[in-house]
């Protein structure tokens, strides 16, 4: 006969790893990601799948300091105060094509 605190030990694990995978599930669309894949790693590696999910969803979390549309108003890095007066580098290939970016004028070889 099963002893009943193995039963017990047993049946609050499986609890624990089912509640895990179900919140996993439910919140993960929340963060476009997917719930199906989560909640399985969730229940199929015990708690390292659940912090794993736990730490990709924060990564994914939205910072409602940077604002998506004002993250790239001066360009995509930021300029420390020391280097802002610095020319920046050219974005485009054609208008750095070995000319004289004042005047127009291009090197005739």
């Amino acid at each position: 006969m099963v002893e009943p605190v193995l039963v017990l030990n047993a049946a609050l694990i499986l609890l624990t790893l089912l509640t895990m995978a179900g919140y996993a599930y439910l919140d993960a669309p929340e963060y476009d990601m997917n719930p199906t894949k989560w909640a399985a790693i969730s229940f199929f590696i015990p708690l390292f799948g659940f912090f794993a999910y736990i730490f990709e969803r924060d990564e994914r979390k939205p910072d409602p300091d940077n604002d998506r549309e004002d993250m790239f108003v001066d360009g995509p890095f930021k300029v420390h105060k020391s280097r802002a007066d610095d020319v920046s580098w050219v974005s485009d290939p054609d208008e750095g094509a070995g000319g004289d970016t004042e005047t127009g004028d291009e090197n005739q070889s």
